[in-house]
């Protein structure tokens, strides 16, 4: 047994939190888990969470959560309030100047690129403000004081490798904690900094690719949900037990416009009134979707399919299905929980959408309009505190409505029957 295997065998019934994509719908999870950090039993305690998983905005929250792991109340705490304060300029250059630059660059690389060389434009919007907020507001230092204490296993965060095309997962953790190798797949032992985080939250053409140091090279990365289809399998491949995972997607909402679209017969005629061909900034919207929205609910699926093909095996059906222990992690059943957004916070964007700075609000206004419960696009560039304190208080409540079942996952054994094997 080599020592992954050996870490993972001690980690059986930690807790796993995923922490998803989506922009700055991020601030949804903040209020999740400011509500989390008042539970009453947990006061007294370090954080419910050592092993932590994020991409993108669920890698900034990611951090900060596991940073303040032995004050866990006071992180998220912290963390809703970096959400609510936060402002476009923290994110994007959005003068005119800037943006102005930007474009004449990109007319230059579409019109002469061919003659005398393109790539002068790297990104829609200077995002050099974000890195500097994200190095001044997460205190980075707290993540390996924490590991010192033995109150966090291991963080992960994970980046898309701009020439690999692969997932790459960052891992700062306890010694011997797992690493792997897969097709589309990396993990790699790190000191994580505010350059990692940057580098898992940079929207593809939104930011530019951000440079990290691998192995003594520098390459670029972007956004850490392009590649990630599978969002638990971090936590997991780190020995989770349990995972929660906080989305940022209204499940009801995508059925509302999937019955819309599957209208037929007697519903024909008003389906056709309702329906258009969609405008740019709605394909751009699916697009992102896509990217940051759509691989929680697969995967978790997926894991549900898994726990029970591996319950009904039983615990002699655990080598049938995985006979060679001497090189892969044997399956074992993991107990998911999973919160995501009540309301649709596409329709919040789209009534907030006036506090997006004026030069970008025209810009997207280039890309037409698009219905209200496809406004996604707004909801993922609007960094206003309008728009993140009302997320905020929706996660709030969301939790607060199912605080009992989360104490109970959080705080009691596992049951005999999920125990690993």
């Amino acid at each position: 047994m080599n020592a992954a295997q050996r870490a993972r065998r001690r980690t059986p019934n930690k807790t796993g939190l995923v922490l998803t994509a989506g922009g700055a719908r991020g601030a949804y999870q903040a209020g999740v888990l400011k509500r989390i950090g008042e539970i009453r039993a947990l006061h007294s305690r370090p954080s419910p969470f050592p092993i932590i998983a994020g991409a993108s905005a669920g890698a900034i929250n990611g951090a900060c959560v596991a940073s303040y792991s032995a004050e866990f109340r006071q992180g998220t705490e912290l963390l809703a309030g970096l959400w609510a304060q936060l402002n476009a300029a923290r994110v994007y250059r959005s003068d005119l100047w800037s943006l102005g630059k930007n474009g004449a660059g990109l007319l230059l690389d579409l019109l002469l690129g061919h003659a005398f060389g393109a790539g002068r434009v790297k990104s829609f919007v200077d995002t050099a403000p974000l890195r500097s907020f994200l190095a001044a507001a997460l205190p980075m230092h707290g993540i390996a004081e924490s590991i010192r204490k033995r109150h966090l296993y291991a963080l992960a965060i994970t980046a898309t490798g701009y020439h690999s095309g692969k997932a790459f997962t960052f891992i700062q953790g306890q010694p011997g904690h797992p690493l792997w190798n897969k097709s589309r797949r990396v993990a790699l032992r790190a000191t994580l900094t505010a350059d990692h985080v940057y580098a898992s939250a940079a929207i593809p053409l939104v930011f530019p690719p951000a440079p990290l140091l691998v192995a003594g090279a520098t390459a670029y990365f972007g956004d850490g949900a392009l590649r990630l289809v599978t969002p638990l399998s971090p936590a997991i491949r780190l020995g989770a037990g349990r995972v929660f995972a906080i989305g940022v997607r209204n499940t009801s909402a995508a059925d509302d416009l999937l019955r819309t679209e599957l209208a037929r017969d007697g519903d024909a005629a008003s389906a056709g009134a309702r329906l258009r061909s969609p405008p740019l900034a709605q394909v751009c919207g699916v697009f992102l979707n896509a990217i940051f929205l759509d691989h929680l609910d697969a995967d978790v699926d997926h894991l549900v399919r898994m726990n029970q093909l591996v319950a009904a095996q039983g615990h002699a059906g655990t080598d049938l299905i995985d006979p060679d222990r001497s090189t892969h992690e044997p399956m074992r059943v993991v107990e998911p929980l999973v919160i995501s957004p009540s309301e649709d916070l596409a329709i919040v964007a789209r009534s907030l959408e006036r506090h997006m700075p004026r030069s970008i609000r025209y810009l997207l206004d280039g890309l037409g309009t698009p219905d209200a419960q496809s406004a996604d696009l707004t909801s993922y560039l609007l960094f206003d505190a309008a728009f993140t304190r009302e997320l905020i208080d929706i996660g709030y409540r969301d939790a607060a409505r199912r605080i009992d079942e989360i104490e109970a996952f959080l705080l009691a054994p596992r049951s005999a029957a999920l125990a690993y094997h």
